[in-house]
Parts: structure tokens; sequence; C-alpha cells
């Protein structure tokens, strides 16, 4: 993966502004530190940090070509699963390549088909490309929104990064958080609106969106959605369709001229990538698949069981290498590693994150770096199966608002008084929550409670699913490290969407059809295991840690998290640990240390960015 960014002025001269282009390259390094390179003209100016995974010559950007005396300029974050399908369609059109990678392929399907390329495209993608003959500056993302890509229009122009602190570097942006953007670290953090760029005048070109910057401004388009229709096949036609397009997936997905592996939690849906990404590269005499999982410290000794962590997983995890044959690498991090990179973790993301849940995949992402570059992930899976117990809840199906945000009340209680009166966190949050209620396609063959699940797997399709991607993308490429997301391709998504919730739920088992489409692929006691979470820690010297650190912001004069918050309200939470508070912050499990840690985060978030509050 890389790191792109770029700036477009028709008014100034930017070859007077190297130096700008060169400093928001340099911010976000860490996405690819094996080549920098940038191209600059009167009017365009791209930079880009390169990650080698696929054809280390041929792939070098930004990408140049010419036709017809104009010369097509190409930055791109990604990879592309269905390249020499495309590379085929091509040379039957009479294009010629130079190169076996995808950077090649993907510029000169924008060449020859313009802005529907993105149709042919089956993989995970945030590029731009300079147009010469349209004299227009082209933009797009995949279909999931996997790679990020933000945007700001200043002074005529449009300026845009793979992350938000390579805009940040640009001399004409400014850290400004308005009152919009403070709702949405408050109300909805970590989550934030699809498109929504928290800062001020920043904004996030949505998965499945392209835009288009000219002379007469900037506009976007949709360019794909799940379509709501009939599901026709019966309970084995599913199974096999799903098994086929997991399969066909993961296997697209290990293409690399690095070392690749997989991350194996035990679970069912990184033991299905597991088994099919060993299964191929046996066939196929490519030797033994590297896997990799993560523990904490004496977690063994605390863990205890709850509705959403029912069992640990080491268990599991021994299981899949022993029915597999991998060559397995299990890494245990200890509790002060884990709280010292917290605040690093927020760093990566830019913005508050996900705590411990952050920090831990960081440090993984690192110590999995020493061994392969690439390795692909369960991400996606819960969000279109339906794994999450807001699924199954009726309460949650017909509650107004997110089922992750059951903390609306205690967010507000935690706030000063003057931001008590100036924000409407309960009022900000539902309007966000309709907006994507009302986005739903829908069906009208569905019951009531078939057209509130329908909606409730959009909102986590559009929601709860980026934010864990979101996590995935800055926590890995800050480890200069590429995850991939096989549960993400579009077909599977697709075809997923129409399966009726009582065929999802198959014999009464949430991701009943998931399940019956690996049988055969994994042993019985991972395959009809109940779902578990990404791990945490239960470790009593964890939330130690954190409390510790609150305790010095406490104490600190010059804290600005008391800008926002009720000073003697949150040391009310630290004197007791976060425990006062039963409703998980965010997702299943934020509760305690987690939160403690969140505040933390918002804390060093506001002092290192240096943000500037507008009231």
């Amino acid at each position: 993966m890389c790191g792109i960014t770029g700036w477009v002025n028709f008014e100034r001269d930017l070859t007077t502004k190297i130096d700008n282009v060169r400093k928001m390259a340099n911010a976000i390094q860490h996405r690819g530190p094996d080549e920098h390179n940038e191209w600059i003209s009167e009017h365009v100016a791209f930079g880009h940090q390169r990650l080698i995974v696929v054809d280390p010559e041929g792939g070098k950007q930004p990408m140049e070509c010419v036709k017809n005396d104009d010369n097509y300029i190409l930055v791109y974050n990604g990879e592309l699963y269905n390249t020499e399908d495309i590379r085929k369609e091509l040379l039957s059109l009479g294009w010629t390549f130079r190169s076996h990678s995808d950077t090649e392929v993907l510029l000169k399907s924008y060449m020859e088909w313009k802005e529907a390329c993105v149709e042919k495209f089956n993989g995970i993608f945030a590029f731009a490309i300079w147009d010469p003959e349209k004299e227009q500056l082209f933009m797009a993302r995949d279909r999931l929104g996997v790679k990020p890509l933000f945007y700001t229009e200043r002074n005529g122009g449009i300026i845009f990064a793979s992350e938000l602190k390579a805009l940040i570097a640009h001399e004409e942006i400014e850290p400004i958080i308005d009152q919009e953007g403070l709702s949405e670290v408050l109300a909805l953090g970590p989550s934030r609106t699809p498109g929504h760029g928290v800062f001020k005048g920043v904004n996030e070109l949505r998965a499945a969106h392209v835009g288009v910057f000219d002379k007469k401004g900037f506009r976007t388009n949709r360019y794909w959605n799940v379509v709501s229709t009939a599901h026709t096949d019966d309970v084995e036609e599913t199974a096999d369709v799903i098994h086929y397009l997991l399969k066909d997936a993961v296997e697209r997905q290990l293409i690399s001229d690095v070392p690749l592996g997989t991350f194996l939690s035990g679970g069912v849906d990184s033991s299905a990538i597991t088994a099919f990404a060993s299964n191929y590269l046996k066939e196929h005499g490519k030797g033994t698949l590297n896997t990799f999982s993560i523990d904490y410290e004496d977690n063994a000794k605390y863990f205890k069981k709850s509705s959403f962590q029912p069992n640990n997983d080491q268990d599991f995890i021994g299981k899949m290498v022993d029915a597999h044959g991998t060559e397995h690498h299990n890494f245990v991090i200890d509790n002060a590693t884990l709280a010292d990179m917290l605040k690093e973790a927020v760093e990566l993301r830019d913005l508050p994150g996900m705590a411990d849940v952050d920090s831990s995949l960081l440090w993984f992402c690192r110590k999995t770096k020493q061994e392969v570059t690439v390795a692909l992930s369960g991400e996606c899976a819960d969000e279109i199966f339906g794994g999450y117990p807001w699924f199954y809840r009726e309460e949650d199906l017909s509650r107004e608002g997110f089922p992750w945000i059951r903390s609306a009340e205690v967010r507000r209680s935690l706030l000063t008084n003057e931001w008590k009166e100036k924000l409407d966190l309960h009022e900000y949050m539902l309007k966000r929550y309709q907006e994507t209620i009302d986005e739903t396609p829908a069906y009208e063959g569905d019951t009531e409670i078939e057209r509130q699940r329908r909606q409730m797997f959009y909102l986590n399709m559009h929601w709860f699913m980026p934010t864990l991607l979101d996590r995935k993308d800055r926590m890995s490429m800050g480890a200069s490290f590429e995850a991939r997301v096989p549960f993400s391709d579009h077909r599977l998504v697709e075809y997923v969407w129409n399966v009726p919730w009582e065929m999802k739920t198959y014999q009464g088992r949430e991701k009943g059809i998931l399940r019956k489409a690996l049988e055969g692929v994994l042993p019985d006691e991972i395959l009809y295991r109940k779902k578990s979470p990404y791990p945490k820690t239960h470790n009593p010297f964890y939330t130690e840690a954190v409390v510790n650190w609150l305790k010095e912001i406490l104490d600190d004069p010059n804290a600005r998290l008391f800008e926002i918050f009720d000073k003697e309200e949150i040391r009310k939470l630290v004197d007791s640990e976060g425990k006062e508070i039963e409703a998980p912050w965010f997702g299943q499990l934020m509760t305690g240390p987690q939160l403690l840690a969140h505040l933390g985060q918002i804390d060093h978030w506001l002092r290192t960015y240096n943000i500037i509050i507008e009231k």
C-alpha cells in the first residue's frame, strides 16, 4: 500500500510550492517508506510514498502515460485483485504494457474507459488521476471504503491526501474543530459520519464515490451501492455461492511479490481465510502459510467470560494450526507497552480512537512485519452476515440511534456546562443516524421487521464497518504493513445483502449460512464456535496504567481535556476506574479502562495537533 497527496489549483503556479507538496508526503512516510517521488506542473502537484508489494520497478509512482500527446498522471493507494482480467481486456483493445503492476493497469483503464473504469475494478483503492485532455482531476475510492482519501477545497483549488495529517501539514490548512466537528468526536466517536473529515472544511471522499475537480469546481458521484431484491436461491445453493465467492476472494488476494500470511484469531472468519489460503498455497506448491495471533500478558489468568466474550481464543487457534500445518507465530504484548502506545495510535488515526484495541493492533502489525509484509484479515464478516448482538435483539432493531452507541446521556453528562448548552449530542447523533436510515435501499416485499433489519445491515456497512476499517488501515500502515480484507469483496457483499435473515441464521446460529458454506473447510469445534470479538486485555495492571495517565492529566495545569469535559466528573470517573459507567462508550467492549484510555487519547489529540476549538 501507499500514501498519496496532491494539490490542484488553476489560478496559482504550484511549481513554487514543491516544498509544501513534499511536506505533505513526508507526513505519511510510514504508509510507504520504500520510495518517495513527486510530480509537479504549473497547476498540478502530486506526491507519493510507496510500500513495495508488487513489481518493484514497474510500479513506480506518480506514474505517467502519454496518449495523443496528453500526459496522464496517477497516484494510487491500494491493490487490484482482478488485474490480469482487466489487462487481458485492455490488450484485446490494443493497449500494451511495460510492467506487471496493477498501477499501470489502473491508469490505462482510466485512459480507456474514463470515469467508468471504477466499475471494472475488484480491489481496495483510493487514487487520483490528472486528465490533461479534460483538464480535470479525477479521484475514486473503493466500494467499501477500505482505503482512505481526504480532501479540502481552499482558495480556488483542491488539496487531497490519504490521511488527515498530510492535509494539516499544508501551509493553508489549520487544525480547526468547529461545533459540528466537536459533535462528531463527542456524539459519534470513534466513528464518524460517512464523508466527514471532522476538521473544519475537510471532507472524505465517500466509499463507492468518484470526484471530479475542474475549472467549474468539485462534484462527486456514487458509482455503486447494494441493490435490494428478492433472494431466490435455496439454502444449498446459497451456501455454495458464498463458499465460491469467499474462496475466490481469498485466492485473488494472495498475489504478492513479498512474503504474505494471515491473521488467525481462532474465530470462524479468520479461520476460513486461513484455511482457503493454506490450501491454495499447498495446491500451487508455494510452501507453508504463516499465521499470526496476538494475546495479552497473563490474559488467561484474568479472563472473565461475558455475553460478548464467551471464551478465550488460544485453544481454537491451536486447532487451526494443527489442522492446516501452518507456521504459527503467537505474539504476547505486555500491559506497559499496550498503554504506552495509546498516544502513537492517536497520531496514526489523527483522531481519538478505540483505545487499546488500536494500540494492540499497531503493535501486532509491527511484530508481524518482522516476518511478512502482507496479511489477510477477517474484518467485515460480522457486518455483512449479521454477527453482532444488535442484529438479534428486537430492542436494538426498533430503538432510535446506533446500537453501538448506548452512552448518549453519559457522553453529555461529562461535558462542561458551557458545552452542554452549546451542543446537543443526542440530537446530532439521531440526525446522522436518520440520514443513513433514509438512504437504505428498500425492498417492497420486506415485512416491518425485515425492513428494520435491512436498515441495521446498512447502518453497519456505513458506520461500524468503516470504523474498524479505518483502524485496520491506520494501524497497519503505521507499521508500513499491508492488511487485506477478503470479506470486503463487493461481489460477496452484494450477494449476501439479499440473503434473508432466516437463512443468514441457518439452524438458529449466528452467521449460520457462512458456517454451512464452510462445512468441510473448518474443524467442527471452530465451525460451530460462538462469536468472540477482537480480544482485549483483562489485566488489572493495564487498568492501573491508564488510571495513572488520567491522574497525570487531572494534575496537569496545561491539560486540554477540561476545555471540553468537566474536571470533577472526570475525577469521579477515574476514582471508580471507569466502573461507574456500565454501558460501553462505543461498540461492545469499550468500558472501564478502555473508556479512560479514550479520554486520555482525546487530551493527547488536542495537545499534539494543537487543535483550535472554534466556539
